[in-house]
């Protein structure tokens, strides 16, 4: 993956998470934290969800992640699909704990479970390289 689309994700905060069962769709902004090792995003979120609900019976998700900002000449953003993981029956759960509540901590008392998106395919725009100019990153499957 391009340094420029990891620091991008690691810099930003909040993602949005779209998902869809039965031709409805459905979107949700998550807090998260970025394992880079393993290209996952890590957020919190209640099993009662629309959002996990619909990921829980249609794993397919996809989502963007956006900076603040309304200069459309250093406009950043990333839209991107993958898969949602239930941390609870992942190895990676320790480890989701301990990024997502380091740059999370008011999200400890709060309910909720960890869940993951194992990332697939990433499109970056970065107006700052060029007006339009996109970087691509795809998960290789082995």
């Amino acid at each position: 993956m391009d340094q420029k689309i990891q620091l991008f994700i690691k810099e930003q905060k909040n993602l949005t998470l779209c998902t869809s069962i039965d031709d409805t769709p459905y979107c949700a902004n998550c807090f998260y934290a970025f394992l880079h090792d393993n290209y996952f995003l890590v957020f919190k979120s209640n099993r009662n969800t629309m959002h996990i609900t619909n990921a829980l019976v249609n794993n397919k998700v996809a989502g963007t992640i956006l900076p603040d900002i309304s200069k459309i000449g250093i406009i950043k953003g990333i839209q991107f699909t993958g898969r949602l993981i239930v941390l609870a029956d992942s190895e990676f759960l320790e480890k989701a704990k301990r990024n997502y509540y380091s740059q999370h901590p008011f999200a400890l008392p709060m309910p909720g479970e960890l869940w993951g998106v194992e990332l697939h395919s990433i499109k970056m725009t970065d107006n700052k390289l060029g007006f339009g100019k996109k970087l691509l990153w795809e998960r290789s499957i082995k």
